[in-house]
């Protein structure tokens, strides 16, 4: 962190420069506008950003009053915000995102409503022939267990069969589109169709592009969601890459997010008061847990137990 004045390439890499007296923080300084490839076409760039690890604590103590500082170093004040989910503070940093990613990872991605959000709009611009096909270890067959997820993938065969479909579909539809636009041969018979509507053609595996910015308390919950083994590959690999630049951004945030919420676990009251009988020697089992099957085969998975 650095809190002097420092002079910042622009982020589209040109000759112009800028000085600034705002906080900064060299290893982020250092990727600024620079873009990390995700899946075949995708990628995230950083575009800008406001705060650091020392803005949190800043905010923080306004809230606290005077005295706090002598009594709290900066790394302990964070893991107690972030240990007792405090958002205010967190709130004061920002980041904004340069993101391409295919129309069904944006879908999921917009359910994420706490961001300012601006999309590349096909109602104005020509759609790029730009569009994800899933490498063949990654075409698996449906979770008969998790109704929204996948199991084992298929035989190589069966997957190179299912990729052939999904481009040559792509492919299809992408031709049709620019037929119905006709944009290098408009004539009296064929004018072409508004872009409004050719749009509608195109397969949920074409990529789209936005800008993203959001401050970083609802960021980490956004990880905390879109980075765990549960979410899809697709959208997680995306959290994975912003979970690298947050780390360098705020590191002593991001070590107490790891600790108390990416790699924490909550309890509900029953779970807890399972867990208080069975240390006080008490015989906890299925049979008088009180829980659904489901919910005790998840109290154990989460305590990594096969039994209380």
């Amino acid at each position: 962190m650095n809190q002097g004045t420092t002079t910042n390439t622009a982020v589209d890499h040109n000759e112009e420069t800028f000085v600034t007296k705002r906080a900064t923080v060299p290893a982020l300084e250092n990727i600024l506008g620079e873009a990390h490839s995700i899946l075949d076409h995708g990628f995230i760039r950083v575009v800008d950003y406001m705060g650091d690890d020392s803005a949190i604590v800043q905010a923080a103590r306004v809230s606290y009053g005077k005295g706090t500082k002598q009594t709290n170093e900066d790394r302990g004040l964070l893991r107690y915000l972030m240990r007792h989910w405090h958002s205010t503070p967190f709130e004061m940093c920002e980041m904004k995102f340069h993101i391409k990613l295919p129309f069904f990872v944006a879908r999921q991605w917009i359910r994420h409503r706490t961001a300012n959000v601006n999309e590349y709009s096909a109602r104005y611009s020509i759609m790029d022939k730009e569009f994800y096909l899933p490498s063949i270890e990654d075409i698996c067959k449906q979770s008969v267990i998790n109704k929204q997820g996948r199991s084992e993938p298929l035989s190589p065969e069966q997957a190179e069969v299912i990729l052939n479909v999904l481009r040559d579909d792509a492919e299809r539809c992408y031709s049709n589109y620019e037929n119905m636009l006709n944009e290098d041969n408009r004539h009296e018979d064929h004018p072409g169709i508004a872009r409004e509507l050719a749009r509608v053609n195109l397969t949920l595996n074409f990529y789209t592009q936005w800008y993203w910015k959001i401050d970083l308390h609802n960021l980490l919950h956004f990880i905390r969601l879109r980075a765990d083994a549960h979410a899809q590959y697709e959208i997680r690999v995306y959290a994975e890459k912003l979970a690298e630049i947050v780390k360098l951004w705020v590191p002593h945030t991001f070590e107490a997010f790891e600790d108390y919420r990416q790699n924490g676990v909550h309890l509900s009251a029953q779970a807890l008061e399972l867990v208080k009988k069975r240390l006080s020697g008490e015989t906890v089992d299925e049979t008088n847990c009180g829980m659904s099957k489901r919910e005790w085969s998840e109290l154990l998975q989460t305590l990594g137990v096969t039994k209380l």
